[in-house]
């Protein structure tokens, strides 16, 4: 395959998989603003601090504006990861390898970039149906993952999309703890109050999934667990490492070289330092930097990937 196609494909299920990480903590965050009792969540700044490359200054000024910050967030192309951005370089993406991807995948991607493009969503978000928006948003990025997963061949093309969608999960899901940590401290006397975490799980939508897991009260413990070990919750570190490993090698396996192995390598371990942690030995202190130091190796990490496989740095 053509390393200029590769390239679209795997950066078409990347911004696809952006949108629909952003739009679920939006959403998320629009519903438990509305809830006066549900502590830390009425700020937008950490939300903004994720999907916006806005000045710390800017934020403080908006944080508390709702409609702004879903603006800044669905609409304002000033934001290079706004969500109207981020579904204009997917339909780019798609059309620069059309060949190579199903009728009805184009005709998703090209339903969203409509949807996002329509006139009246400022209008809808200054009235205060910022949810009325959003959903409609959210179906399409569920029918995308959908409409990939039935009609796309499994070849080459389907590795390199995945290879990207598992990639950007990751680098998600560690950011939204990271997020969390952040605004919570991390306070490890406080492991009776589940509370404190349903935000994060709800944001990516592992709620139903933890109360029908972990029975016991330890929920600092629990959360951990799901988010970074459960190889049941789809949007664990470990199964998008499993998912990376897994594409990784199909893509390369009957054309292993010195710069593939080591690609391998670097990959290894990283999954290694996922794979065989003891959650027990995370204290307070340790948390932080564990998912510092796995966020740094994928990034590491990806920035291989695109040198190698695509010829760019």
């Amino acid at each position: 395959m053509l390393s200029r196609i590769a390239d679209s494909l795997f950066w078409l299920n990347r911004y696809m998989e952006r949108a629909d990480g952003m739009l679920r903590m939006a959403g998320t965050h629009y519903i438990f603003s509305l809830d006066k009792d549900v502590n830390g969540t009425s700020s937008w700044k950490s939300v903004m601090e994720i999907f916006t490359d806005s000045e710390e200054k800017y934020l403080n000024s908006i944080e508390n504006n709702t409609e702004q910050c879903l603006k800044r967030l669905l609409i304002d192309t000033t934001n290079s990861n706004c969500l109207k951005t981020l579904v204009n370089k997917a339909r780019e993406n798609a059309r620069g390898a059309q060949d190579h991807i199903t009728k009805e995948v184009w005709e998703e991607v090209n339903s969203m970039y409509h949807l996002v493009n329509q006139p009246f969503l400022e209008h809808k978000i200054d009235s205060y149906l910022g949810l009325e928006v959003m959903e409609p948003l959210i179906r399409h990025t569920v029918l995308y993952a959908g409409i990939t997963d039935i009609t796309m061949p499994r070849g080459t093309g389907w590795c390199f999309m995945n290879l990207g969608k598992y990639i950007e999960r990751c680098l998600q899901t560690i950011a939204f703890v990271q997020s969390q940590l952040e605004l919570t401290n991390f306070r490890e006397a406080d492991t009776n109050d589940l509370l404190q975490w349903k935000y994060l799980l709800f944001s990516l939508s592992g709620y139903e999934l933890h109360v029908k897991t972990y029975r016991s009260g330890n929920h600092n413990y629990n959360v951990l667990h799901q988010v970074l070990i459960n190889e049941n919750f789809t949007r664990s570190v470990i199964y998008s490492l499993q998912r990376i490993e897994h594409y990784l090698n199909k893509i390369i396996r009957n054309d292993i070289n010195e710069e593939r192995a080591a690609l391998l390598r670097i990959f290894g371990r990283l999954f290694s330092k996922v794979r065989f942690m003891e959650l027990d030995s995370l204290n307070k202190d340790m948390v932080p930097v564990f998912f510092e130091d796995i966020k740094t190796d994928m990034v590491d990490f990806n920035q291989k990937v695109v040198q190698h496989f695509f010829s760019y740095s």
